[in-house]
């Protein structure tokens, strides 16, 4: 890493830089990556899915968030990086401090958005410095081993798992742009283009995306800037007349081609170039959120009816796996049961991939939020000691996406506590009743209650979007203690995930998905919103200590582990229906 540190710095003093910034993004503004956009990995050696680095002659520091504070300090070179929290310590505040006095610190204007150069230009100046837009990526000039782009082939996505044509959403998006006083919206997020046009990709792991930009008129028309050698005649008939498809080369000259135009642009996520591109071009931009994302969000019946339905087969998957690890741990290495747990799902009817790769930690490992289990990492699943589970699915009709933390042996005492007041917490939430107009982050503490009242909390958000054979994470939802102004609304589909994380000695997640439902009240004054939870997979009873629950939360608890073992039971094998049936029995 120390190599390509010095000669991404050689490179900066070549194009005249003192710094360069290298943020975990594409020109998608992706939170997960192709390999050929994975720069700062190859970088710094950190592979999550969140951070940036900040490159100067003489220094360097990169910064992730709660989720990764342990994985980049095992990922990262401390001799080469200050490595920082990205929130407790932010890369302003770096920047401020350590860019040189007149210093120009570049950036590549296809990685950021217009709100986080706002950052960076203050950062910059507060230094004495200025912040400048590199002509070519400095890094891209040095990493000579990049690999190709990913040209995964485009299928439909049929009308039977989307629930509604492409031709209905064109026109239902399009209608509404006028009513933002806008003409056209330039669309560069890839899932709000795979939703609107009813098409799938291959270009992310993980993720069935095609990596594309589009132009989105109010007429519904559409132009499409996409690898035509992606496409096909099967493609062509599906997207019809009123799509064009365009070389991605051609994108840049349609931007400027709209400089009479009133466009609707995302500033929270497009790339600047996007925008200093069409401001040029004389045209009036609109800055207003993708208007993709919030009817891409809210799932219509076909859409919620698909993923309880991959739910249940997901479901059944799991609780195979879980049966079989009983019987088989302690002594199984991470690898082997992510494998095993993999194995299963693929038996399953409609899947195409995992929806991420799973996370399975044992141990110390566990307390690693995102943990990436490698061979260097791989340990065995000890008796005496926690096993966590974070693993998912890609259906032709849902994503799933679901924690289980189980107890490999005899829990201690405190393991028990522990796991007790995150099950309150995932109880809580997924019981809430709240207005029309509540966000998320209105309900965030509901999950963290248990845990505040013992001076505990975990250090990472509560609740994600979910997509509908798209992203396991998406917007604009969610659940965190960061604010939101995006209230939940039925159809919506978002994580539960509390958990609490003792480094160097365990971590805890219960991770259910959950779809927002209209709740009827008596005597109710407005309109109530609640939760239907989607994922079934039994809880680990072991783990559980009745005295610290309420009532209220043993009937919630037995009540699920019971509709647990009446959906799966039928769905799985005889011993595992026997393993199911103790594992699911009643408590309290």
């Amino acid at each position: 890493m120390r190599e390509r540190l010095e000669s991404l710095r050689s490179e900066l003093a070549r194009q005249g830089l003192d710094g360069f910034i290298v943020p975990h993004s594409d020109e998608f503004q992706n939170e997960y990556l192709p390999p050929s956009a994975e720069r700062l990995a190859w970088l710094t050696g950190f592979t999550g899915s969140a951070g940036v680095a900040v490159v100067l002659a003489e220094k360097a520091a990169v910064f992730t968030d709660g989720r990764y504070t342990l994985q980049i300090r095992e990922q990262v070179d401390a001799a080469l990086y200050d490595i920082r929290h990205i929130t407790e310590e932010p890369p302003k505040d770096w920047i401020a401090a350590n860019l040189p006095e007149g210093g120009r610190l570049g950036y590549d204007p296809w990685l950021h958005t217009v709100k986080a150069l706002e950052t960076w230009r203050k950062a910059a100046e507060k230094a004495g410095g200025v912040l400048v837009a590199a002509e070519t990526n400095p890094l891209d000039a040095v990493w000579t081993d990049r690999p190709a782009e990913p040209a995964a082939p485009i299928v439909p996505h049929d009308l039977a798992f989307a629930g509604e044509s492409a031709a209905a959403k064109r026109k239902r998006v399009g209608e509404a742009l006028p009513e933002q006083d806008a003409d056209a919206a330039v669309i560069t997020a890839p899932d709000s283009i795979a939703w609107l046009l009813n098409v799938r990709g291959g270009d992310v792991d993980h993720t069935p995306l095609p990596l594309s930009f589009a132009i989105l008129y109010a007429n519904g028309r559409v132009e499409w800037f996409v690898d035509p050698a992606k496409t096909s005649p099967a493609l062509a008939a599906h997207l019809g007349d009123e799509v064009t498809v365009r070389g991605r080369n051609e994108f840049e000259p349609a931007l400027w081609a709209l400089g009479n135009s009133r466009v609707l642009a995302d500033p929270a996520g497009t790339a600047a170039l996007v925008l200093d591109r069409l401001g040029k071009a004389g045209a009036k931009i609109v800055k207003e959120p993708d208007p993709c994302q919030l009817p891409k969000a809210c799932k219509n019946a076909v859409e919620i009816e698909g993923t309880r339905a991959a739910h249940r087969r997901d479901g059944a998957a799991l609780t195979r796996f879980l049966g079989w690890l009983t019987a088989e741990a302690p002594g199984i290495s991470e690898i082997a049961a992510a494998e095993k747990l993999k194995s299963f799902r693929l038996e399953n009817d409609r899947i195409s991939d995992l929806s991420f790769r799973t996370i399975s930690g044992s141990g110390p490992n566990g307390a690693i939020v995102h943990y990436s289990v490698t061979e260097e990492s791989d340990r065995k699943l000890g008796a005496g000691e926690l096993y966590l589970v974070d693993s998912g699915g890609q259906y032709l009709d849902g994503t799933t996406d679901v924690t289980r933390t189980v107890a490999i042996g005899e829990p201690t005492a405190e393991m028990r506590d522990r796991f007790t007041r995150v099950l309150k917490g995932h109880i809580a939430l997924a019981t809430a009743h709240f207005p029309e107009g509540t966000t998320g982050s209105q309900l965030d503490a509901l999950a963290r209650g248990a845990l505040w009242q013992a001076g505990l909390d975990y250090d990472h958000g509560t609740g994600h979007g979910v997509g509908s054979y798209l992203g396991v994470h998406e917007g604009p939802q969610r659940i965190s203690k960061i604010p939101n102004t995006v209230a939940l609304k039925p159809g919506m589909i978002v994580s539960n995930e509390p958990g609490y994380y003792k480094a160097g000695e365990y971590g805890i997640r219960i991770e259910n998905l959950v779809t927002v439902v209209p709740v009827e009240i008596a005597g109710a004054e407005k309109p109530m919103l609640g939760f239907e939870t989607l994922t079934l997979a039994p809880i680990d009873l072991n783990l559980v200590e009745p005295s610290l629950l309420l009532p209220a939360e043993i009937v919630w608890l037995n009540d699920y582990q019971a509709r647990v073992r009446e959906t799966l039971a039928p769905l799985v094998d005889e011993d595992t229906a026997k393993w199911l049936e103790q594992a699911t029995r009643a408590t309290g």
